[in-house]
């Protein structure tokens, strides 16, 4: 049973009313995390499109995260505008992460993890050691926030802002390809490959396509990624963010649009809103993915959805 469209209608504005009112009550560190939540869930997206959508698992979308992030600080710092890095570090990711679904077209499952899993090492292990280029454990500072048609995104509100207007648009994007044709191939690849491929499907090229754009997405998050902290180091992109990024898929409801904006609140947020149990605050937050992942493998919208269904 789904939802009537104008009951859909009116979720998605009462979200958006929230999403614009919520940080004027909140204080410089609240509006961090929501726009680190804006952040996140782009990467999510991403990383959705490949795993959720088309099937095909990857380890590495932290790495495309540091590649856009450090795009964003070299370029920023030496005065060229934002936006150059945003295409720089979306067409770069584009073309690495088409490379890096060759490996797909061979392997599967755990092996295809082990293999992204060994790409986000070597660019942990570039980051950290190439000081030449990324000043490796010393990190790059200084990354200025962007000035867009005379509108400053210094004070926290204001890049908040800019980031949810960045989330929109790859929403709107998203929403878009997954209702392509793109879209139906890269759920017929996920379901039954060996079909796809019978009904004409070219699973070859949409196993590449799927990791391209969900790269691509990785690299856009990197880029709104460096000006809100304002200081990268390569330790923010080693394998903990890319199981983040998972955990993030994986509670909201794979395969399911909305699912990286409500795992990436539950990410976020919910380790936030735990502190008032103090240091058992980290030991809640995993007993909730634990069991959650125990009892409905599917997700949260999962969850929703068998709850929503009627009883036989």
């Amino acid at each position: 049973m789904r939802m009537p469209r104008n009951a859909r209608a009116i979720a998605a504005a009462v979200a958006v009313a929230l999403l614009v009112a919520a940080p004027f009550g909140l204080k410089p560190y609240g509006i961090y995390l929501l726009s680190l939540w804006a952040v996140m869930t782009i990467a999510a997206i991403g990383l959705n499109l490949t795993l959720g959508y088309a099937g095909q698992i990857s380890l590495a979308q932290a790495a495309f995260v540091g590649i856009g992030a450090y795009t964003a600080a070299l370029l920023t710092t030496q005065g060229w505008p934002l936006w150059s890095a945003f295409l720089l570090a979306t067409g770069l990711c584009l073309v690495v992460g088409w490379l890096l679904g060759y490996p797909a077209l061979r392997v599967q499952h755990h092996y295809l993890a082990f293999v992204t899993l060994s790409f986000a090492t070597l660019v942990f292990l570039m980051l950290r050691n190439e000081e030449w280029l990324t000043k490796g454990v010393y990190g790059i500072s200084g990354i200025p926030r962007p000035t867009l048609l005379g509108w400053s995104t210094k004070a926290p509100l204001d890049f908040y802002f800019f980031c949810l207007g960045v989330l929109a648009l790859v929403s709107a994007a998203a929403w878009w390809l997954i209702r392509s044709p793109w879209g139906r191939a890269f759920t017929a690849l996920r379901e039954n490959p060996i079909r796809a491929d019978s009904l004409g499907v070219d699973t070859r090229r949409y196993t590449l396509m799927a990791f391209a754009i969900g790269s691509a997405l990785g690299g856009i998050a990197g880029v709104m990624y460096a000006p809100l902290v304002q200081f990268i180091e390569p330790t923010a992109f080693a394998l903990n963010l890319s199981l983040n990024l998972l955990l993030m898929v994986m509670v909201g409801g794979s395969g399911y649009f909305l699912g990286p904006f409500l795992g990436a609140a539950v990410s976020v947020l919910l380790p936030e809103w735990l502190r008032f149990s103090e240091g058992l605050y980290l030991i809640l937050y995993a007993m909730f993915v634990m069991i959650l992942m125990a009892f409905c493998p599917s997700g949260l919208l999962g969850l929703a959805e068998r709850l929503r269904k009627p009883s036989r």
